[in-house]
């Protein structure tokens, strides 16, 4: 019933009513009709017109809850000669209600009916100004307060004091604490949460050596301070010496153990704070609870969940999404689930914490399923989802759905970027990633190191170095793993040279490697065959930076050596390693001696590899290629009745290539494409142009007893071949046709590659496991080394 209602009800009775029986009344209202009725009572006698019992009425309906703001506002506008309790009365219950706005609009009608403010008045407007975080405002205010003398009032100061904290004008704010006459606790606490707010620890300190008296809120401040700072040694001892600590203290110091990745000393300290008898919130147990989940203890974070049902805050939707990410990142996807599934106030952050749940568990179509039926998706459920889609190799779905959720209007965050571009790097899709990067331009997006370094990543695997170099130059902050995508890519790029200057450059930047560092700068030796420079490498990495060598550096240094046909050398330092070599490292051998024709090599550590390693299609190739090499083709058949034995079935060569914006994909004899009649067409014409230009079809590594034509046409259907002649077809000159191939890529389709670039005059790259080949009028930039 709003006020005119209440001014045309009709009393049953006769109404008596005057300030006792009002004062009495009042405090018994409980509903609006309750207070209705007294206010009927008022308006029927003319007893709203006293001011006091007016102001006494417009109180409890702005202090009560279930009384709607617009009702109070009508009480408040049909009292006759209102005075200031009245109009701060209705101020203080919009700066309560959270519009703080119409507080401000009655403070200028106040002043134009000139209703006189007093020292009650400029706090309720501060404040308002505080929430609403308009400084401008609040200084007009502060004019106001010199002008009527209320500045030297110690309530108006400390709320001045809080509002110019608040907004971050440290500035204003101190000189009122050292102008002020007059201060008590609750000025210096806002000064020193000032502080705490902008992290300023030295003025923090100052402040509260200054203090009069350190209560306890100051000293949690400054717990928090230090936390949120990495001051671990000195929060504890604030935390020791305090003479009396509450629940805040204890929640702030396990908070800062937690911040700082101390998860152990959390939980121990949680388990102090609880044999202390000291009372459990859901702030502390939100912290312990990530603690848990960092530790993977789902069996600590299964007996607080009991404490927390126990002490009756498990309904607490901040603590549930606690919870169900704890249960979810240790692997308990099922307690997750069935905390999601009763939870009676779930919001984004639940049904985000589960997506991510099942994406961390593996369960990629549940997670979508759940994302798909979601109410509403924000950034974060999106970037859950695509980043999910990426960890898993779903490379393809993270690109469908970068696009789906561009469709809808959201404008994707770092952590999705980082994640579409990481697809778009092994999908080879390289016209989305430059589209993404002209995007991060376009809205004026900080390429920070994360970004940058997948970017130039991206390019480099995509064989753009001028756009990578562009990339790395326009970071302002690197980190090691920015040089080391550098290094590595003008590594696997060719330019060796150009990779090794930039290591020295990264040393004269006082960057120290790391141990990937030294993958790409081995990686680089051995792209060119350079075995001392390698070696001094090798040698400097552990007596110059102490980095001991993982098997991985061991492998490098052995492909390195066979490639350079040194193989005895190879096998000797295989032998000598400080740790049992593993099938790469012996692979790479193999591969050597392959390259190298050394057979008899070959075969022993073809034959010890497929005994290491019984379901691997390559080592098996391998051996049946060295076989069929000499003639032997018992020898090669016997392999692949090994392979058919052991359920072993090569992985066929599969080439991808981008074209404007499409990914295509073709296999080793392909005919399904559904261009295929125009590429067979124009793989004639290539036969016909590379027949003029002098090239033999390179049928030694076809290991099938069968004869030269077969031979040659089962080479013309390599993947890599099909992607090329594709190329030529949809992608127009001078645009260079990029091509990238899962496995090693063939002698003979790397002759080809080179004849066709002169032929047809196109620059052709192709990435395949190991390395770039860019192929540019009849050369190669591996110069036939690979």
């Amino acid at each position: 019933m709003n006020f005119i209602k209440a001014l045309n009800h009709k009393p049953a009775f006769k109404p008596s009513i005057n300030l006792s029986i009002l004062e009495a009344h009042l405090p018994k209202c409980q509903s609006p009709k309750q207070l209705n009725q007294v206010l009927s009572q008022m308006i029927f006698t003319g007893f709203i017109r006293d001011t006091f019992a007016a102001s006494r009425v417009l109180k409890c309906s702005a202090d009560s809850p279930f009384v709607h703001i617009d009702h109070s506002l009508q009480i408040f506008n049909h009292i006759e000669n209102s005075n200031g309790f009245i109009w701060n009365t209705m101020m203080r219950a919009y700066v309560q209600r959270n519009s703080p706005e119409k507080a401000i609009c009655l403070y200028k009608l106040m002043l134009d009916r000139n209703v006189g403010c007093d020292n009650y008045t400029y706090p309720i407007l501060v404040q308002a100004c505080t929430i609403r975080l308009s400084e401008f405002e609040g200084k007009e205010l502060h004019n106001q307060v010199f002008k009527t003398g209320f500045d030297s009032d110690v309530y108006v100061q400390n709320t001045l004091i809080n509002m110019y904290a608040v907004c971050g004008n440290m500035g204003d704010a101190r000189h009122l604490v050292d102008e002020s006459p007059v201060l008590d606790s609750v000025s210096w606490n806002s000064i020193l949460a000032g502080y705490v707010q902008i992290g300023d620890v030295d003025n923090a300190k100052y402040i509260y050596g200054m203090m009069p008296e350190r209560n306890t809120i100051a000293s949690n401040s400054m717990i928090v301070l230090f936390g949120r700072t990495g001051r671990l040694i000195e929060a504890l001892q604030l935390f020791n010496e305090m003479p009396e600590k509450d629940m805040v203290s204890w929640s702030a110091l396990i908070s800062c153990y937690e911040q700082n990745e101390m998860y152990e000393e959390a939980l121990v300290l949680f388990m102090k704070m609880k044999a202390n008898g000291i009372m459990v919130d859901e702030v502390v147990v939100v912290s312990v609870l990530s603690a848990c989940a960092h530790l993977s203890l789902v069996k600590t974070g299964k007996i607080i969940h009991c404490l927390v049902v126990k002490i009756g805050i498990e309904s607490y939707v901040n603590l549930q999404n606690a919870f169900i990410h704890m249960y979810s990142t240790c692997g308990d996807i099922i307690a997750a689930q069935k905390l999601f599934n009763g939870g009676c106030h779930l919001d984004q952050i639940s049904w985000n914490s589960m997506i991510s749940g099942y994406l961390k568990c593996g369960s990629v179509e549940i997670a979508k399923k759940l994302f798909d039926s979601m109410p509403n998706k924000d950034v974060v459920s999106w970037s859950a989802m695509i980043s999910g889609y990426a960890q898993h190799d779903h490379f393809s779905e993270t690109l469908a759905l970068f696009q789906e959720m561009q469709l809808d209007g959201l404008s994707p965050d770092e952590t999705t970027l980082v994640s579409v571009i990481s697809a778009c790097t092994h999908l080879a899709a390289l016209d989305l990633g430059i589209w993404i990067h002209a995007y991060i331009k376009k809205n004026g997006l900080k390429v920070n190191v994360i970004l940058g370094t997948t970017l130039i990543d991206m390019y480099m695997k995509c064989g753009c170095v001028e756009n990578a170099l562009e990339v790395f130059y326009g970071i302002e902050e690197m980190w090691v793993s920015t040089w080391n995508a550098l290094i590595l890519g003008l590594a696997i790029n060719g330019l060796v040279d150009k990779s090794l200057d930039m290591f020295s450059e990264m040393k004269r930047c006082g960057v120290v490697p790391n141990e990937i560092t030294f993958m790409g700068v081995l990686g680089a030796c051995r792209h060119m065959g350079l075995v001392d420079e390698g070696y001094r490498h090798f040698n400097s990495m552990i007596q110059e930076h102490k980095i001991e060598p993982n098997i991985k550096h061991y492998g490098c240094m052995v492909d390195l050596l066979g490639r350079a046909g040194m193989l005895k050398e190879a096998e000797e330092l295989i032998e000598t390693m400080p740790m049992a070599p593993d099938v790469a490292t012996w692979g790479a051998l193999l591969g050597a001696c392959k390259k190298h024709g050394d057979n008899k090599m070959g075969e022993r550590v073809g034959r010890k590899l497929i005994e290491f390693q019984p379901d691997h299609d390559g080592f098996h190739v391998l051996l049946s290629n060295i076989y069929a090499s000499k003639g032997n083709w018992d020898g090669a058949l016997e392999v692949r009745g090994m392979m058919m034995r052991h359920g072993v079935v090569k992985t066929p060569g599969c080439s991808m290539i981008e074209a404007k914006g499409v990914v295509h994909e073709f296999l080793a004899g392909d005919k399904a494409h559904p261009w295929m009649k125009e590429i067979e067409d124009k793989l004639d014409e290539i036969a016909k142009k590379l027949k003029m230009e002098g090239y033999a079809p390179d049928t030694n590594e076809i290991s099938l007893d069968i004869d030269q034509e077969e031979k040659e046409t089962s080479l013309f259907r390599h993947s890599e071949k099909l992607a090329i002649a594709f190329g030529l077809i949809a992608i127009s000159p001078p645009t260079p046709i990029r091509i990238m191939k899962n496995l090693r890529i063939c002698n003979d389709c790397h002759a080809a590659a080179k004849f066709i670039s002169r032929a047809f005059n196109r620059e052709i790259v192709i990435r395949d496991r190991h390395r770039f080949h860019h192929f540019k009028q009849g050369s190669c930039s591996c110069t036939d080394y690979w």
